[in-house]
């Protein structure tokens, strides 16, 4: 069970996207627990998580998440604006767990 956390400026436009990637990884026989979180949220659950993605609208805290994930050893990525912004749940999954890898 891999878990994919992502984040962006409210919450709730990564939700439906969090939706197409349970699709995706169901269909591919991943188990995966996948949920969106704002920003002001997202340390809450930095220690349970095995990768992080930021949306492209908060692209700017890359270089202040890293510095808390590095030493724990979590990936993190910015999801591509194209695939977020047509929801394409399957290549954000993919991009998760290539840096998983």
């Amino acid at each position: 069970m891999k878990t994919i956390m992502l984040v962006c400026s409210a919450g709730m436009s990564t939700s439906l996207l969090v939706t197409k990637m349970e699709k995706a990884a169901e269909a591919e026989g991943m188990e995966a627990k996948i949920f969106a979180v704002a920003e002001a949220e997202a340390d809450k659950h930095l220690d349970e998580i095995d990768v992080l993605l930021l949306g492209p609208q908060v692209r700017f805290l890359e270089g202040n998440m890293k510095k808390k994930l590095e030493p724990k050893g979590i990936p993190l990525g910015v999801i591509n604006s194209v695939d977020y912004g047509m929801m394409k749940g399957d290549k954000v999954l993919d991009q998760a767990k290539d840096l998983m890898k």
